[in-house]
């Protein structure tokens, strides 16, 4: 049984949540997803959010264009968010069945977070491994298909 429910790019609930997240572009503007494709999930009690996107290779400016990018993804429940993480990365398989060949990446501002024993500890236990850096200083982290859970 799946903690996520499907929401939309310009949920309220959604968006209160995306509003605490540190890389939130405008505090209170109605959607708070990046143009172009989307998955938005959200708890029932809107206590986690996730946010896959799959923007167009030819507009993305870093190396890792063409691939689904993790743009948000905050949890304020007691769940572990690791297991919310592949969880999320599941249903996103189940509704975009055809991977990029560079699977999924997300950013991790260093600066934003708290230093646990490594960036990104969430993510690494969930099966996504460091792959590079950005220009900005954002540390890459990159989970290949072999790596996704099946489509839930």
């Amino acid at each position: 049984m799946t903690r996520w429910y499907l929401s939309h790019r310009a949920d309220p609930r959604a968006a209160a949540i995306a509003d605490r997240h540190y890389n939130r572009q405008k505090i209170g503007a109605p959607q708070f997803v990046p143009p172009g494709r989307c998955v938005v999930l959200l708890t029932r009690d809107a206590d986690a959010l996730w946010v896959t996107s799959w923007p167009f290779a030819q507009y993305v400016k870093h190396q890792w264009g063409g691939a689904w990018i993790c743009s948000c993804f905050r949890n304020e429940t007691t769940m572990l968010s690791s297991g919310l993480i592949r969880e999320a990365v599941a249903i996103t398989r189940m509704i975009w069945s055809a991977i990029p060949p560079l699977g999924m990446v997300t950013f991790v501002d260093p600066t934003k977070v708290r230093r646990k024993r490594d960036w990104g500890r969430c993510y690494r236990k969930a099966g996504f491994v460091p792959c590079g850096e950005t220009r900005g200083g954002l540390i890459a982290l990159q989970l290949l298909s072999d790596m996704m859970p099946p489509p839930l």
